[in-house]
């Protein structure tokens, strides 16, 4: 979805007119912001463009954790999708019950003593990042139909497979 996209889709909760007039900025720009910028005229850089503008020149991440946050969020970075047909679905399943089980059994162990200390904290939010990415990884190779192949390839095996990380 482009930005101006997004703006407009925006506008279902509030009004232009009041975006606008919080904003200090006129009416008209609001609504140039939610249109496709062209060389006719219409449309308008609009604030996502310019932060995504300050985001890929500086690569500061935090830019972009720091909207999350308080937008109620929290920023997880998808992991490089390398779905190239010789993922074996069942293992990548299995990596991920596993990391999954490896992720309650470090939030039982935390609350043993009936309270969570920062680094256990910390250490269950990198266990739980971690499954988040891998288990994005998987989902983007099974979007790509990365894993609709299993059975020809099965009937007819002629490269080794590999997991899915």
């Amino acid at each position: 979805m482009e930005s101006h996209e997004v703006l407009k889709n925006s506008f279902e909760n509030t009004s232009p007119k009041a975006v606008a007039a919080e904003l200090g900025v006129s009416l008209s720009l609001v609504y140039k912001w939610a249109q496709e910028q062209s060389e006719s005229g219409s449309g308008s850089r609009n604030p996502l463009d310019r932060l995504l503008e300050i985001y890929e020149h500086t690569g500061h991440l935090a830019l972009i954790e720091w909207l999350c946050e308080r937008a109620g969020g929290y920023y997880v970075q998808n992991p490089p999708t390398v779905c190239d047909g010789s993922y074996e679905m069942l293992p990548a399943t299995n990596e991920i019950v596993g990391q999954f089980s490896g992720l309650l059994a470090r939030i039982s162990q935390a609350a043993l003593d009936h309270s969570i200390t920062p680094d256990e904290a910390e250490e269950i939010r990198e266990s739980w990042d971690k499954l988040k990415s891998y288990a994005e990884g998987f989902v983007c190779c099974c979007e790509q139909g990365n894993f609709e192949l299993m059975k020809e390839e099965e009937s007819n095996p002629t490269k080794p497979r590999t997991s899915l990380y």
